[in-house]
């Protein structure tokens, strides 16, 4: 079984977020950068396939230079292949198109994408992607297996769990409960000194024009202040929540 994990290169999110040229740019000084989390799972579910069902594993991602560190990590914790897409990644459907390439020429049985990333949460690029290579999609899964050319897979809807059964090729949308959080792998030090020797093809951008455009940033309004209220003083409480904050 080939497999392809998508991976996103994202801010961590413990880092001090600020823009730049009237709040058009990103300032990415002092920010760390780290595999999206909800790749993470998916990565981690696809080195238990290469264990247990001796699959090949490929990671791919839409960047520049800058990203290699995090497509690196990814190499160091198991994975055989990165591959690199030589272009910023902008716009959903463009990064979504990007991969479809990658996608077809890869002739992959199974496509794992994170449902969405951390720093834009648009949520369309597995599903995008899934329709450009006429593969199944499952979104928002929390369980896979997989057993010759069908996949069984848990997916998380309102009010509870659905469990669906697909033919192979499929791309599913990950994200946390698809491994426990105990489960994610660390890179050992023989991991960071194989994954220096393993391969890494960078690839031309094939799409030159976007679908969207970010035209400026702002960061969300900051909390007030905060009153405290002395906890024997339940009318001041009572006040307080009903004519100020309208809570009640």
């Amino acid at each position: 079984m080939k497999i392809l994990v998508c991976i996103s290169h994202v801010p961590d999110t413990t880092s001090k977020i600020n823009f730049t040229d009237g709040d058009t740019k990103f300032d990415t000084n002092g920010v760390q950068f780290v595999i999206n989390p909800n790749d993470e799972f998916g990565l981690t579910r696809a080195m238990w396939f290469k264990e247990k069902q001796g699959a090949n594993v490929d990671v791919v991602t839409v960047g520049g230079k800058d990203t290699e560190p995090t497509i690196r990590k990814s190499l160091a914790i198991g994975a055989d292949q990165a591959i690199r897409v030589d272009t910023e990644a902008k716009d959903g459907y463009q990064v979504a198109k990007e991969l479809a390439v990658i996608a077809k020429d890869g002739n992959y049985d199974l496509i794992i994408a994170g449902r969405e990333s951390i720093d834009y949460n648009g949520g369309m690029v597995p599903g995008m992607l899934a329709k450009l290579i006429g593969a199944n999609f499952i979104n928002t899964c929390v369980g896979l297996e997989v057993e010759g050319d069908k996949a069984t897979a848990i997916r998380e809807i309102d009010g509870g769990k659905e469990t669906l059964t697909s033919s192979l090729p499929l791309v599913i949308g990950g994200q946390k409960g698809l491994v426990e959080e105990s489960d994610l792998k660390i890179p050992n030090m023989r991991g960071i000194m194989m994954a220096r020797k393993k391969p890494l093809k960078v690839v031309e951008a094939s799409v030159s024009e976007l679908s969207t455009e970010a035209k400026q940033f702002s960061k969300p309004a900051p909390k007030g202040d905060v009153k405290l209220v002395d906890a024997e003083n339940i009318d001041e409480l009572i006040n307080l929540l009903h004519n100020e904050a309208k809570a009640i």
